[in-house]
């Protein structure tokens, strides 16, 4: 009896445990849309992805290009985006990978308000 138990224990934990330890791999080129109560941003977010380890590059018409640095463990994804200058506002960015090629999430303007973020993956061509 007891080794059923132990059985069903492992079988009911094994897709948790499975689950943590899930890896992203989010090195790629990506079409955002930032959603704030001014309209909707679409830059693209270049991302190299080492372990947990995110760099990059955001680029947008209205704030230029900018670098990003971040982590993913697990499902969660974030970045900041630096300022633009000294004393400037860096953007806190923190949401989940919802599959291999979309992310979603909040962005957070340092307090001064916040928005909301979907990512997807460009298709690379051959």
């Amino acid at each position: 009896m007891p080794l059923r138990r132990l059985a069903l224990a492992l079988t009911l934990l094994l897709p948790l445990v499975a689950g943590a330890a899930r890896r992203h791999d989010l090195t790629g080129v990506w079409d955002f849309a930032v959603v704030t109560e001014n309209g909707t941003g679409t830059p693209v977010v270049r991302i190299t992805q080492e372990g947990t380890k995110l760099t990059g590059t955001y680029e947008s018409g209205r704030m230029g290009v900018r670098s990003i640095s971040g982590s993913v463990v697990g499902d969660t994804l974030r970045f900041v985006l630096a300022a633009a200058s000294e004393g400037g506002m860096a953007l806190a960015f923190v949401g989940r990978v919802i599959s291999p090629d979309l992310v979603r999430g909040e962005v957070d303007f340092q307090g001064m308000g916040s928005a909301t973020f979907t990512g997807t993956r460009r298709k690379s061509t051959p």
